[in-house]
C-alpha cells in the first residue's frame, strides 16, 4: 500500500511541474505576441505635425519616423523601386452630415538604387503613378540610403491649398498620411508582399485649422 501512496505522490508532483512550465511558456508566448503587435503599431510615427498659413498658402509640415525592414531594404538593393506616398486632405466639419472635402493632394516619392553609380535616386512628384503634374518633378541623388530615406521622412512647407479657398471663421479639419505604396510593385511582388507585417509602413493623424476672419 505504501508504494501505491509513494507512486501518486509523485506522479502528482510531475503533473504539477509540468503545468507550472506550460504556464510559464504560455506566458512568456504571450508577453511576445503582444511586445510584437505593440512595435507593429509604432513602427511608423508622424511627429512635429505642423499646419501654418504663410501668406495666401496653407502650409503642412511633418518628421515621419520608421526603421526600413530588411525586406523592403533586399527589394531596394536588387533593383525593386519603392514609392512612398503622403496625401493631406482639407475638409469642412459639418454636424449634421459627413465632413465636406475640400481639397486633396498627394506627393508620391519614389525610391531606386543605381549599382552602377552606387547612389540613390530619389524621384518626387505631385499625383500618383500616371497621374503626374507637370514641371512639379524633383530628381535628387543621394550617396547612402539613410540620406535619402532621410528626405523621405522630412515633410517641409507642403503647399496643401490656397488659404482664398477657405472661408475665415469655420473650423476645418486638416488630415495628413504617410504609406509606402504597395500598388506600385510589380506584381509578384505585391502578392509576396500581401499580408507581411514588414512591408506595412503606414501613419496617419489631423489637426484642425481655423482662418481668421477677414477684416
Amino acid at each position: 500500500m505504501g508504494f501505491v501512496i509513494t507512486m501518486a505522490f509523485i506522479t502528482h508532483c510531475c503533473k504539477k511541474r509540468w503545468l507550472d512550465r506550460a504556464l510559464r511558456q504560455l506566458c512568456v508566448l504571450v508577453f511576445m505576441l503582444v511586445a510584437g503587435v505593440c512595435q507593429a503599431q509604432i513602427a511608423t510615427e508622424i511627429s512635429q505635425y505642423q499646419v501654418e498659413r504663410a501668406e495666401d498658402e496653407i502650409l503642412v509640415s511633418a518628421q515621419v519616423a520608421f526603421e526600413l525592414p530588411s525586406a523592403v531594404e533586399e527589394a531596394l538593393l536588387k533593383g525593386i523601386p519603392m514609392s512612398f506616398v503622403t496625401e493631406a486632405s482639407v475638409l469642412r466639419e459639418r454636424w449634421y452630415w459627413y465632413d465636406k472635402k475640400l481639397a486633396s493632394v498627394q506627393r508620391n516619392m519614389r525610391l531606386a538604387y543605381q549599382p552602377l553609380t552606387r547612389r540613390w535616386r530619389l524621384n518626387v512628384s505631385a499625383g500618383l503613378g500616371r497621374e503626374v503634374s507637370v514641371g512639379l518633378a524633383l530628381n535628387p541623388s543621394f550617396d547612402t540610403l539613410e540620406d535619402a530615406l532621410s528626405a523621405i521622412k522630412r515633410i517641409s512647407r507642403w503647399k496643401i491649398v490656397d488659404a482664398a479657398d477657405l472661408e475665415g471663421g469655420v473650423k476645418y479639419k486638416v488630415n495628413f498620411s504617410f504609406k509606402l505604396d504597395l500598388s506600385q510593385l510589380p506584381r509578384p511582388f505585391q502578392i509576396g508582399a500581401l499580408g507581411q507585417s514588414d512591408w506595412d509602413l503606414v501613419a496617419a493623424t489631423s489637426t484642425t485649422l481655423t482662418i481668421a476672419p477677414a477684416k
